[in-house]
């Protein structure tokens, strides 16, 4: 098994569990460039609000794209975008990426901008 596939398989794992708390997801994703956060309805049908570095307002912030820096600044944008919908608890879904760096720094950021998770 691959790593892109041990990956997607513990994603599909992990989606599986939060489907049956039927409760918005935040979903990461990460390359070697960038990093994404999308904020998808509890039927999965919709995605409520997205982040990410290629966005024009968060790259302004930001000097480089790929790292820790950059992860905190799209948690900060994702949870603003999520308590302007209305949306203060989610379930937490890493896309089977480890919970480590960039993903951790993501989600700490958005934990610190008032998300529940």
């Amino acid at each position: 098994m691959d790593k892109k596939t041990a990956r997607l398989r513990r994603a599909k794992r992990t989606r599986a569990k939060i489907n049956e708390q039927k409760m918005p997801r935040l979903c990461v994703h990460r390359t070697s460039q960038h990093i994404y956060a999308q904020l998808i309805s509890a039927t999965g049908s919709e995605v409520i609000a997205s982040s990410s570095t290629v966005q024009a307002d968060v790259k302004k912030e930001i000097s480089n794209t790929g790292n820790k820096d950059a992860a905190a600044i799209v948690g900060k944008v994702i949870a603003e975008k999520a308590k302007a919908a209305g949306i203060t608890a989610v379930a937490f879904d890493r896309s089977g990426f480890k919970y480590h760096g960039r993903v951790q720094q993501l989600a700490e950021s958005a934990r610190e901008n008032g998300l529940e998770f």
